[in-house]
């Protein structure tokens, strides 16, 4: 409602002795003027300019005859003021204007600005008035007045001898005699006859304080005993026969009183420092306990009971808010019905940000000011160091007027604002607004605004919401306002803003000040002000405004016309009178709402009035009003300003189903007034003959009569409905939500028959649940279930300040006042409510409807959570527990398994058990989560098992979970299963972290790592480890990555052996079903040690049994096309060797053959390669014209033997094409020299990118070329075979018979890729010719393969042995080049392949987003 702004500006008094510090402000009835006393002085202030403008001061002589001033009151028109003294005195003071048109301060404009021009009531707006003070009279009452109290056109005033005093404000008793209070009965409710009420038996009682309540027709009063009561005058007469009082039994320390007018309710200052707040009760006349506002232990741990007395309350100017003081310092806020908005006797107000404590500021005196932006308070610090302070001049030790300034609501001052779905705050000067991002993307001129605007919603998960509502992103957002500055043209001459309301899509805003009216569009962000000042000026706004489409529309007082009027104003035509219509209307309107297209409005003759408003196609002024129905409702409402707000809503008794015609659902109009916090509801009478539409004339429809009406709560401070429709969530948009102050928030739920089965006529069709909530709601978001609402924050900026030089500077006695947009969920409290009443059917329904909502998940878990904590903690057990229904309605929800394991995680272990009683086992929860594939969740549960069950059984579970994780290939979690089953299998106690929920994506892309010196690393990311992390270690599993530990050799306890087997197993099924692709992010992830692993299974897991199979498998897991044959490969343009050279070049430098060392042969000269070149080829002409040039050349003359060079064999890639598109061009130009440019034509194009066409993603060949590195590594040479074949690079396949030559290979496995290959060229020849022509190529190699295999056939070709000399070979070099790196050295070729790699990799994996190898990061080097 009302929330600080800023820090407190502090006026300052004119200099004079310490005595004559000011102790007592009061404001008059218009807010305009403050009178401020000093012990012999009385000061008039201003409110805008806040300045002093005249002084009294009391001679020395007459102030010792009449004592130091005490109090001031002010007469209702302002013109005078009555101040009581010490001895007794009451002196008159006459406030006249001085000298005609002389003012005290003026506003200085520059020559020709517009403010000049000489505008109707300029001058009194913009300038202080000059005042003059003449004490006019003095009445003596010989006896210390203890309480001053204007009424109407009389000063009523209470002395310490028990009379009350009814002067006029001419300063004449009248002749009326004092009252007695001796003689005034006093009973406990208004019922008892007159003669049983007991009088105050005792001397001398007398009234401590007292306020007038004008719409009770009483005095609330407290007695010096600290006994509190209601005076009412029985008749019209007020004397003492025709007074009695009422007062409650059980207050007996009260202290202060302050009154609220439109509430009816007095609240009551104890010396306990609570406040209590009563009523009086309508048919009794006894007096009620509205509520208390106490703080609570809980907030406030160390003061709550140390406050002391309240010194006083104020209700703020629209009866909203009230603020409470106490003896000992400290200022809190409190909402009508209780609930607590500010207080400071906590956090930055009371503590230092070094967390020393200050004293709280103490209060003499407060007033607010005009629209409740101000609060006027007199402190009292000002007075008590400066006596001792040697820097008497020190401005911050004046005695002085603090002014504390508020932002409040709209809502406080026009609730016609609760059908809104946006918050609006207005302060002083700006309004702040929760839907500022909205204007942007509407906005037409800022385009790139727009767009950027249009991504975010996109990407938010909280898109949706109907046409008129606004997107949860928007209104939701952050945590900051859009601030809007009022123009300050409006505000100079109609200061302060009364009213303001925005439209339905948060694009346009109004204001209402003095006079007139203006407004601002969040789109052109610009305001659009009277043309006619005179218009402007001639104009009060009454009963508020609100927006209905493009039309504003209001209900104003015309000045020169003296007639109340109803106006409607377009916001695009300019903003005159000329443009508007006008409805004159008998009373004045005190309250206005839009429902729909109807205008309701409350009046002053306490009648209430149905508007249709229409656009109308002719005219200017393009909408029309017409009278539909008027009600009246004076029987009801005794006073018209108790009326707090009046709406119109489609909510009814009835739901829809059991109404007689579908359609009056739709407009079964129902008033909602709120009538002094109570809120009352009249629905249309049904019961009589039903109108047909079509009968009658659409223009005269007559509406049904209004029944008469029923109270449906109490305490109602704001009400929320809407009339937007959605029959997903007919729950939540047919709710009634009512705001209640401290007892928090209420709905009114429709309830529904499930499948519109007739309902039961005991059953009601509405239930009203309450909820609490932790934030004070200013507006509902119907669909999203959720309250917006706003909350002070505080920001210390003492530190700036050294600590002597600054004691008293503001910004270090407070903190700097913020207000933040604050939101809260509140789905949970309604559906547990609605099972604590047996309800389940409804909470389903509206949980089903909610389902989508992005934190529904949360809602679950919350209402899980909050029960158990209750239940589990309580003292004494529970007759009926809610948990068990609790859990059973979570399990009607897929996310059950979630929400149980979440809030056990967040509970503490001692609560476990009993939540466990009411959901489940958690083994039984555990199983299901993996039979649901849910593993994250099943690892949740998996550290729930390891405290509550034995380690067997939880090493048990987690085996389970590993395999099942080994299987989906979540390497996160398996790479924490490892640590977890080595942390039970060690008996460590650490519990391992949460597994996360979401994969990590990968930093860099691509294929997998590896290197020249052939030592493959397994570190997660190349660039973060250090360089002498590449390097083999021969334990048997090392796992990497996040968890960050490398276990050394020695830890090979019997849980590694454990782990290692199940690695070992996995490993193996992957290969036994072909399944290369996951077998290289398995072993490139969890730092599976695979060569050495291939090694031993070479002649068991890792032989290829069906080559056909393998090759099929391959295709289909790369994501590799098959090869086939183009159309054009009859008519082939590559006819002649030149041709075919080129052409295959060409494709060759797309992809070079990886184990080509280019290198090797650098002695040759260019010629003698070209022309090995064309020689090879030619043999193979005939068998390469039909497949027109498939696949790769043989190229013999590029090949040295693997066994004498194998360590400089460079392990290449991809991505030398550089190199050899250069040495393309250099033998092109060799082979023939009339050649000066290279043409192909058209039907060679398509040829080359047939072959392109054939080839698969690059990331898939870069890991093809790691699983063959690796392969050959581990001398599995079937395998390269199948992965040559797949690459379709003869190279390849010649480089494995070079390695079957040189080296003693096992005869089986020769045998073995011997068939394998036959087996191929079948399937070749029947299901796919593609791969004939490469086939082809290889012939030759396979003649040799055949030759080799039948020499050995000697028995001791089976003897076991290892992969031939090229290992050993390579471990001393790559000793030697470990050290090397090790020493920070890194090879250039390593840096500059990798960057090469990387920058393409980047572009390839953004288009293979969905590839299991995006799990890990991979990196590829080149050498």
């Amino acid at each position: 409602m009302y929330f600080l702004s800023g820090w407190p500006k502090r006026l300052l008094c004119p200099l004079g002795s310490p005595a004559e510090a000011p102790f007592h402000v009061q404001s008059d009835p218009q807010r305009t003027f403050f009178a401020v006393l000093a012990p012999a002085r009385l000061s008039i202030w201003y409110s805008r300019p806040s300045v002093l403008i005249v002084t009294y001061k009391e001679p020395a002589k007459s102030s010792s005859q009449f004592g130091s001033y005490k109090q001031a009151e002010w007469r209702p028109d302002s013109t005078m003021i009555a101040v009581s003294t010490a001895n007794g005195y009451i002196l008159f003071f006459h406030i006249t204007s001085t000298r005609g048109d002389k003012y005290l301060y003026e506003p200085v404009y520059p020559k020709g600005s517009p403010q000049m021009k000489g505008t109707p009531h300029f001058k009194e707006e913009q300038c202080a008035p000059a005042l003059n003070l003449e004490m006019k009279k003095i009445l003596d009452l010989q006896a210390p007045i203890m309480s001053l109290q204007s009424v109407l056109e009389d000063l009523l005033v209470a002395t310490s001898d028990g009379l009350l005093h009814l002067i006029h404000w001419e300063g004449m008793t009248n002749g009326r005699k004092a009252i007695n209070l001796c003689t005034v009965p006093f009973s406990v409710d208004l019922q008892s006859s007159r003669g049983t009420g007991s009088f105050l038996g005792f001397a001398d009682v007398h009234i401590r304080d007292m306020e007038y309540c004008a719409t009770l027709d009483g005095f609330a009063v407290v007695f010096n005993d600290g006994k509190v009561g209601f005076i009412t005058p029985v008749s019209s007469r007020f004397t003492a026969e025709q007074l009695h009082g009422v007062w409650p039994q059980d207050v007996v320390d009260g202290t202060c009183v302050a009154v609220n007018n439109k509430y009816r309710l007095m609240a009551f200052g104890c010396a306990s420092g609570s406040v209590q707040v009563y009523t009086i009760d309508n048919t009794t006349g006894a007096m009620q306990l509205s509520h208390k506002l106490e703080l609570t232990a809980k907030q406030y741990p160390d003061i709550w009971n140390k406050t002391g007395a309240v010194k006083l309350v104020r209700w703020s100017p629209d009866n909203s808010v009230v603020i409470v003081t106490w003896e000992y310092g400290g200022l809190s806020l409190w909402s009508v019905f209780g609930a607590q908005l500010i207080c400071t006797l906590g956090g930055d107000f009371a503590y230092r940000s070094d967390g020393t404590k200050k004293d709280p500021l103490k209060i003499n005196s407060m007033s607010w000011g005009a629209e409740g932006y101000h609060l006027w308070v007199i402190s009292g610090f000002g007075s008590q160091n400066t006596e001792n302070e040697s820097d008497s001049k020190s401005i911050v030790k004046q005695p002085g007027i603090l002014l504390f300034q508020f932002i409040k609501s709209a809502l406080t001052v026009n609730p016609c604002m609760s059908n809104q779905e946006q918050v609006l705050l207005q302060g002083e000067d700006r309004l702040y607004l929760n839907c500022g991002e909205a204007s942007q993307s509407q906005n037409p001129r800022s385009s790139s605004a727009h767009s950027d605007h249009r991504t975010r919603r996109e990407k938010s998960p909280f898109a949706g919401g109907g046409l008129e509502s606004q997107s949860l992103s928007t209104l939701l957002g952050h945590r900051h306002w859009h601030v809007v500055q009022i123009s300050s043209t409006y505000l100079e001459s109609n200061w302060p803003i009364r009213f303001s309301a925005i439209d339905k899509l948060g694009q346009n805003i109004a204001v209402v000040g003095k006079f007139g009216f203006a407004h601002y569009s969040l789109l052109t962000k610009k305001w659009k002000l009277f043309g006619n000042i005179t218009q402007e000026q001639n104009m009060i706004v009454t009963g508020g405004l609100a927006w209905w489409n493009d039309f504003i529309v209001l209900a104003c007082y015309n000045i020169s016309d003296r007639q109340e009027e109803l106006r409607v104003y377009l916001r695009t035509s300019n903003l005159d009178n000329a443009f508007a219509h006008v409805t004159k209307t008998q009373a004045e309107t005190l309250l206005l709402s839009v429902f729909r297209d109807m205008v309701i409005v409350f009046r002053a003759d306490c009648s209430i009035c149905l508007y249709s408003i229409e656009r109308k196609s002719d005219g200017p002024n393009a909408a029309g009003i017409q009278v539909l129905q008027e009600v009246s409702m004076s029987r009801y409402i005794p006073h018209p300003f108790l009326v707090v707000s009046v709406t119109l809503t489609s909510v009814s008794t009835e739901n829809g189903i059991t109404l007689k015609m579908p359609q009056q659902a739709r407009d079964a109009e129902s008033i909602m007034l709120n009538l002094a916090g109570q809120l009352i509801m009249m629905q249309r009478d049904r019961s009589g003959p039903q109108i047909r539409e079509k009968d009658s004339n659409p223009n005269q429809r007559k509406l049904l009569p209004f029944c008469p009406p029923v109270v449906l709560a109490q305490s109602v401070e704001n009400v929320w409905t809407t009339c937007r429709a959605n029959k997903q969530k007919r729950h939540l948009l047919e709710a009634l939500w009512l705001s209640c102050g401290g007892a928090g928030m209420k709905v009114w739920l429709p309830l529904f028959p499930r499948d519109h089965r007739k309902p039961h006529s005991f059953l009601s069709q509405r239930i009203m649940l309450p909820f609490h909530i932790n934030i004070y709601p200013l507006a509902v978001l119907f669909e999203d279930a959720l309250v917006l609402g706003a909350v002070n924050d505080t920001l210390l900026y003492d530190s700036l300040y050294s600590r002597n030089s600054a004691r008293e500077q503001l910004e270090v006695l407070f903190p700097f006042c913020v207000v933040e947009r604050t939101s809260q969920i509140y789905l949970h409290h309604i559906l547990r409510q609605l099972l604590v009443r047996n309800l389940g059917e409804q909470a389903l329904l509206l949980a089903q409807s909610c389902a989508t909502l992005p934190y529904f998940p949360h809602v679950l878990e919350l209402m899980l959570h909050e029960v158990l904590e209750e239940e589990a903690t309580s003292r004494e057990p529970i007759p009926d527990p809610l948990l068990p229904t609790v859990a059973k309605f979570i399990t009607e929800f897929p996310l059950f398994l979630q929400t149980v394991v979440h809030c056990a995680r967040k509970t503490e272990y001692a609560l476990w058990n009993y939540l466990f009683a009411a959901v489940g086992n958690p083994k039984d929860l555990f199983e299901e989560c993996l039979m649901a594939q849910d593993l994250d969740t099943a690892a949740s549960y998996l550290i729930i098992l390891q405290n509550m069950e034995v380690p067997a059984v939880s090493r048990q579970h987690a085996t389970l979970l590993f395999n099942t994780a080994l299987e989906q290939g979540k390497w996160d979690l398996c790479r924490h299963m490892i640590r977890f089953l080595k942390a039970i299998g060690s008996g460590e106690s650490e519990t391992p972290p949460s597994t996360p929920t979401t994969q990590e994506p990968s930093s860099s892309g691509g294929g997998f790592e590896f290197f020249r010196n052939r030592s493959i690393s397994l570190s997660q990311s190349a660039d973060s480890v250090p360089a002498s992390k590449f390097s083999l270690q021969k334990t048997l599993s090392m796992p990497s990555g996040p968890s960050g530990k490398r276990w050394s050799k020695d830890s090979d306890c019997a849980e590694n052996m454990y782990i290692d087997m199940m690695l070992w197993r996995h490993a193996r099924r992957l290969l036994e079903e072909v399944r290369l692709k996951d077998l290289g992010c398995f072993a490139a992830q969890l730092g599976f040690e695979l060569i050495s692993w291939l090694c031993k299974e070479r002649a068991r897991a890792a032989r290829v049994d069906n080559f056909v199979l393998a090759l099929k498998r391959l295709h289909k897991d790369f994501l590799w096309p098959l090869p086939i044959i183009p159309a054009s490969s009859v008519s082939s343009p590559f006819k002649n060797g030149k041709y075919r050279t080129v052409g295959e070049q060409l494709l060759k430098s797309q992809s070079t053959d990886p184990f080509l060392n280019l290198e090797i042969d650098a002695g040759v000269s260019n010629v003698q390669r070209s022309q090995s070149w064309l020689g090879n080829i030619g043999p193979a002409h005939q068998e390469i014209d039909t497949a027109s040039s498939h696949g790769p050349q043989m190229q013999d003359a590029f090949l040295s033997p693997l066994s004498n060079k194998g360590d400089e064999c460079s392990i290449g890639s991809a991505t030398d094409l550089t190199e050899s598109s250069s040495m393309v061009d250099g033998d092109w130009t060799m082979v023939d020299e009339n050649f000066s440019t290279l043409s192909l034509t058209q039907s060679e194009l398509e040829h080359i990118s047939m072959e392109l066409a054939s080839k698969g993603p690059h990331k898939s060949q870069v890991q093809l070329r790691y699983l063959l590195h690796i392969f050959m590594e581990a001398g599995c040479l079937d395998w390269c075979i199948v992965i040559g074949l797949i690459l379709r690079e003869s190279s390849i396949i010649n480089q494995i018979l070079v390695i079957i030559q040189s080296s003693e290979v096992d005869g089986e496995m020769l045998q073995n890729i011997k068939t394998g290959l036959h087996a191929v060229d079948r399937w070749a020849s029947t299901d796919c010719p593609g791969y004939k022509p490469f086939l082809n190529i290889i012939k030759p190699h396979l003649q040799k393969l055949s030759e080799i295999t039948e020499e050995q056939v000697q028995p001791e070709a089976f003897q076991p042995m290892t992969v031939g000399k090229t290992p050993e070979q390579t471990s001393p070099r790559a000793e030697e080049n470990r050290s090397s790196l090790g020493h920070g050295s890194i090879p250039q070729g390593e840096v500059g392949g990798s960057s090469l790699v990387s920058r393409k990799e980047e572009d390839t994996t953004r288009a293979e987003e969905e590839e299991p190898f995006q799990d890990g990061t991979y990196d590829c080097s080149v050498s």
